[in-house]
């Protein structure tokens, strides 16, 4: 780690390819639309003093607003989600499928009119970034930003700032458009919508 407080895009570029979290392939991501790179934040969310560096980077960038609390879906949101709520001094819940549908379990709760900051690892389309957004709005909140790891660029599903640490320019294809389906390249479906 670098001996700054807060870290650089093309910083966490580098600890994303030290730590082997840019894979190439074809995969299906979170979204459902297919690609032939994937990042795999996991493999740098495991490291805790690189984890707790991403999130003061991702505090620093958002320095000069007002939350109240932070949220974020799970799974690929509750590390980094938990670590920037730490990062800003506030609480933290996650949403959970249940049946398929995001909801806010194990008494998670958004006071009414809480200003709720939104994390993820990564955001493609952002529809797992919708669905919390709904939830926070649903329960009387309003969504104050939305913060990222990684930005792979593309339509969101989403309105409002998207706030991110790496924004990386990956080409995604629906599944009748991709070019490795068509060539019959084995699938891998790495993300954690699934679970």
């Amino acid at each position: 780690m670098g001996t700054a407080e807060v870290m650089s895009e093309t910083e966490v570029r580098s600890a994303l390819e030290e730590a082997g979290a840019i894979l190439h392939g074809h995969f299906r991501l979170t979204s459902g639309r297919h690609s032939d790179t994937y990042v795999q934040c996991a493999r740098i969310l495991e490291d805790p003093a690189l984890t707790t560096w991403l999130a003061r980077t991702a505090a620093a960038r958002l320095e000069g607003r007002a939350f109240d609390l932070v949220a974020a879906p799970a799974v690929g949101g509750i590390i980094i989600g938990f670590a920037v709520a730490q990062a800003l001094d506030l609480k933290f819940i996650f949403s959970e499928r249940e049946e398929g549908t995001m909801r806010f379990r194990r008494s998670f709760s958004v006071p009414r009119g809480a200003r709720v900051l939104v994390v993820e690892d990564v955001v493609t389309t952002g529809g797992s970034v919708a669905e919390v957004a709904d939830l926070v709005r649903d329960a009387g909140g309003e969504v104050a930003a939305v913060v990222s790891l990684i930005d792979r660029g593309g339509s969101k599903r989403f309105s409002g700032e998207l706030v991110s640490l790496l924004r990386l320019e990956v080409e995604s294809w629906e599944p009748g458009e991709c070019v490795h389906c068509a060539q019959g390249v084995p699938l891998d479906s790495p993300g954690s919508r699934r679970l």
